[in-house]
């Protein structure tokens, strides 16, 4: 009996860590979209100056926002190759019940399931002429945060809502959009 709930407390666990791991990515998107205006700003400024002084080919600096897209994704990726580790530790145990594997096997699918759906609203994104782009699913919402060098107006988030609602599942009042300045 100790077994079993030693292997349910494992599962919940696995299960409490991804659930934090893509709220903190979340509110890591709204935090760092809202201050990346100035970084943002005082990068491009910099980087027009080489370019009036011919310095394209080499030390162009990188605008603050790719800065932002690479970090989250990475800490997305970061995050979810833990949640699989151990969830993949799990389904090795060889003390683990049915229930534990099942539960272990649906939770790596679902994962898995995350990782290629936002990696298709970001690439459909990016194809619509938008800078950049980055997803983050959860079990009941969607935060998609969009450089856009003209900022975002309703017919650039009706357009973007429309790619995650034929990629997902997720209704309209599930999605937010977050410009990433």
């Amino acid at each position: 009996m100790k077994k079993l709930w030693k292997k349910r407390a494992v599962i919940a666990g696995v299960l409490v860590l991804v659930a934090a791991a893509v709220y903190l990515n979340w509110r890591y998107s709204d935090q760092v979209a809202d201050s990346s205006k100035v970084l943002g700003e005082s990068t491009l400024v910099s980087s027009e100056e080489q370019v009036n002084e011919g310095n394209q080919a080499e030390g162009t600096a990188v605008p603050a926002e790719d800065d932002y897209f690479a970090t989250a994704r990475l800490s997305r990726k970061q995050a979810r190759d833990s949640a699989i580790s151990m969830l993949q530790e799990a389904e090795v145990d060889e003390n683990a019940d049915e229930q534990t594997l099942n539960g272990a096997s649906q939770t790596l699918q679902v994962l898995a399931a995350y990782t290629v759906a936002e990696s298709q609203i970001e690439s459909l994104v990016t194809a619509k002429g938008y800078a950049d782009c980055v997803a983050f699913m959860g079990a009941d919402s969607i935060s998609v945060v969009v450089a856009a060098p003209d900022g975002l107006n309703s017919a650039d988030v009706a357009r973007i809502k429309d790619i995650v609602i034929n990629e997902t599942d997720y209704t309209p009042d599930q999605i937010k959009i977050v410009e990433a300045n």
